[in-house]
């Protein structure tokens, strides 16, 4: 049998915005669940083997090279689907807007997650500790407002669905919470609506956030 390639995950976590992009390019693969990443030493042992920094998304490529950081990922699965089902390609007209998204969403907004999931790993002092994770979502919130106003609509390059979408619909259902975007990022939330209901994606979500 040919070698495959190999997503190390959890459900719920950053791996199911690879997960997805996966899935809709049809590229065959196999999952390896590796479990909390925060609460198990061995989790984070196993992840370690292949990405120094135990993070997931991990890809693993049939011949044994490893990607980490999921706009890497992204751009680097186009480029083996040989599509532009998820990224402009060169050219396009929102292939501008789309990176810069992009890479906004992966060096600003995804990291408040890193510091804010569990703030003892950069703060020393327990007393500290609560403030920290508060004025890092306050920082989220500010970031994801700015995202909601370079939003289009449908998706956020207008009629043009990407995986920017992808990353909307997942990133939503982390903090602060889908309540707080409906009130306070309309226009995410109503790509996330859409993207949720999205027929080629229904096991995706419903495999790592159940019916939430």
């Amino acid at each position: 049998m040919a070698a495959r390639m190999k997503l190390l995950g959890e459900h719920g976590w950053g791996s199911v915005l690879v997960e997805a992009q996966l899935v809709l390019y049809g590229i065959e693969h196999d999952f390896e669940r590796v479990g909390d990443l925060f609460e198990s030493a061995e989790a984070r042992r196993r992840v370690a083997a292949f990405n120094p920094l135990s993070q997931v998304p991990t890809l693993v490529l049939p011949d044994g090279t490893v990607m980490t950081e999921s706009a890497a990922i992204t751009l680097y699965l186009a480029e083996v689907a040989a599509s532009d089902l998820l990224v402009p390609p060169p050219g396009d007209a929102t292939r501008a807007r789309f990176l810069r998204w992009l890479i906004f969403l992966v060096t600003n907004v995804y990291p408040t997650y890193t510091y804010a999931d569990d703030p003892s790993r950069f703060v020393k002092h327990e007393a500290a500790r609560q403030g920290f994770r508060d004025e890092v979502g306050a920082y989220a919130k500010r970031l994801y407002s700015i995202v909601d106003t370079a939003a289009d609509a449908p998706w956020f390059l207008g009629a043009r669905f990407s995986a920017l979408d992808i990353y909307i619909c997942t990133m939503t259902r982390w903090r602060p919470g889908p309540a707080w975007f409906a009130e306070n990022a309309p226009r995410l939330s109503a790509i996330a609506r859409a993207a949720d209901a999205l027929p080629e994606l229904a096991a995706v979500w419903q495999r790592n956030f159940g019916d939430a």
